[in-house]
């Protein structure tokens, strides 16, 4: 299967110049905790509702601080022609609940996430995903930097 069969297409997307409190809003009222961060059509980072907690409140910034003050700036994604166990298998070695999807142009397509391995697989491959996810630490825990 590949990850173009898997993904969530509708993907909403904030720029680095939005407030947090616009972006948040976003979260909200989409129910999502993930959104990637475009500028220019250009995927420039990615925007998680940790992001703003860890990143914002904890470190007493506002709800007008900038979403490129917070967001996580090293862009991880995969292709959408991906093979999907191969991507589950990177997102346990990268620590990751979801990935951005791009297409050959490196244009955005979609996103895919645990949720979304869970609901279109057999289980397994998410088992995969989770299996480096759960681990602590790793590059991407919130003690490091952004």
């Amino acid at each position: 299967m590949k990850v173009r069969d898997c993904m969530t297409r509708q993907v909403l997307t904030t720029k680095p110049q939005e407030s947090l409190q616009t972006a948040a809003k976003l979260m909200l009222e989409s129910d999502i905790g993930f959104i990637p961060v475009e500028d220019d059509d250009r995927l420039v980072g990615t925007l998680t509702d940790r992001d703003i907690v860890v990143r914002a409140i904890a470190k007493g910034l506002g709800p007008d601080t900038r979403v490129r003050d917070v967001m996580t700036k090293e862009v991880l994604y995969c292709y959408d022609d991906a093979d999907l166990d191969d991507v589950a298998d990177n997102m346990a070695d990268i620590q990751v609940r979801r990935l951005p999807v791009v297409d050959s142009g490196k244009r955005l397509v979609g996103v895919i996430s645990t949720g979304d391995l869970a609901r279109e697989t057999d289980g397994e491959v998410c088992a995969m995903a989770m299996s480096g996810v759960v681990q602590p630490g790793g590059s991407h825990n919130q003690s490091t930097g952004f």
